[in-house]
């Protein structure tokens, strides 16, 4: 029993097809060969086989999935089959020259960009370009009339235009689409500012007038690592104060911050993490030390004493809150005293950090208002401190 082949067959205009092989053993690769095609033959030169050719299909927009190819591969071209091929190239250009005569007569806004025959010159397929939808019927009777054949027109945008035609890109390689790129997906503008390139079009375009195919390559690799820094423009708080990222290098993990004063570093981003935990954790600990240590301090023995039993005794998990709230009425004015003292330390120190982001914000340039207002704030700090 002969089991078929997947064969994968690359046409005119890095045009390719999937085919079934009935042979023993799959053609070689570049091999020409005779494909079954619409109401007809075509020729063709084998672009895969085997295990490759399978994973091809599968993955490919042209590929049929795990379903076997409608068609089949008939036979190895002969000399004869090629030298018919090498003759159909020059009747190809001759087929568009004279079809784009039939449009400016017809008065059609669209572009031929490429004609092809089919090897047993069963068919002409012409493939075109336009901004508009185009009503071509009359065109089509035009051009069956006068090649005396089956007339398709196959309407294709700019990068399927630039598949077709190959050519060489920027980089000094033949275009990725017409070379060994599978799939053509769009493109986008965020894929570039995700990547930080320059925004200008003649700089990030291709040859079709599009955003190169090769963004794409690397942005998934720059939105996995940019998620580990903080976001640009942040205002962070270090060791020396609040800090602003002002940028940030994925490369080599560092960090550029800035400082109310105008101060720049450069620090690693291990470290920026173990300086901002750190000082989340001190101003933690020393705000809630500091009122605990404030009330206890105007307590006299006695209140102590009470404090200590069990009746008054502070409920594990509990907060300087809750220590203010167990404190009974026996408690002397001292300690009530003491209590709001240490929460409006605590207001004041926030009030100091607003004050502080301000501040910085008025000395990156936002406005003559917030850095008067800021210096009206001053003297303040000074009385609270």
């Amino acid at each position: 029993m002969v089991v078929g082949h997947l064969i994968e067959v690359a046409f005119r205009g890095n045009r390719k097809e999937f085919f079934s092989w009935d042979g023993e053993q799959p053609p070689p690769l570049r091999a020409a060969i005779i494909v079954d095609a619409d109401r007809g033959e075509d020729f063709g030169r084998v672009h895969s086989t085997g295990e490759l050719a399978e994973v091809r299909c599968n993955g490919c927009a042209h590929g049929c999935g795990t379903t076997p190819p409608p068609r089949k591969a008939l036979r190895l071209a002969t000399k004869e089959d090629e030298k018919l091929d090498r003759e159909l190239t020059a009747l190809n250009e001759q087929a568009r020259r004279a079809s784009m005569e039939r449009v400016k007569s017809n008065g059609l806004v669209m572009k031929l960009t490429d004609a092809e025959w089919q090897w047993d010159r069963r068919k002409l397929t012409l493939f075109f370009t336009a901004e508009k939808r185009v009503d071509f019927r009359g065109l089509v009777r035009d051009l069956a009339a006068q090649f005396k054949t089956r007339i398709e027109l196959k309407q294709i945008g700019v990068r399927d235009e630039a598949k077709r035609l190959s050519g060489v890109g920027r980089c000094g390689r033949e275009y990725c689409s017409a070379s060994w790129l599978p799939d053509l997906r769009p493109v986008n503008l965020g894929v570039a500012k995700d990547q930080k390139l320059s925004l200008n079009p003649q700089q990030i375009s291709g040859a079709c007038g599009r955003l190169m195919c090769c963004l794409r390559y690397e942005h998934e690799f720059y939105v996995q690592s940019r998620r580990k820094f903080p976001k640009e423009g942040k205002i962070l708080v270090t060791s020396r104060g609040e800090e602003k990222v002002v940028s940030c290098d994925i490369f080599h993990e560092r960090v550029t911050l800035r400082t109310v004063e105008g101060d720049t570093r450069v620090i690693g981003l291990a470290e920026l993490k173990a300086e901002v935990e750190g000082e989340v954790a001190s101003s933690e600990s020393e705000g809630a030390v500091g009122v605990v240590v404030g009330i206890e301090a105007t307590l006299d023995s006695a209140t102590v004493a009470m404090l200590d039993t069990a009746e008054y005794a502070l409920p594990v998990g509990a907060g300087v809150g809750g220590l203010v709230e167990v404190v009974p009425d026996a408690v002397d004015a001292g300690t009530e005293s003491s209590a709001a003292d240490g929460e409006s330390a605590q207001r004041r120190k926030r009030r100091r950090g607003r004050r502080g982001g301000r501040r910085l914000r008025a000395a990156e340039g936002k406005g003559l208002d917030d850095a008067a207002d800021s210096a009206e704030d001053a003297p303040e700090d000074e009385s609270d401190t």
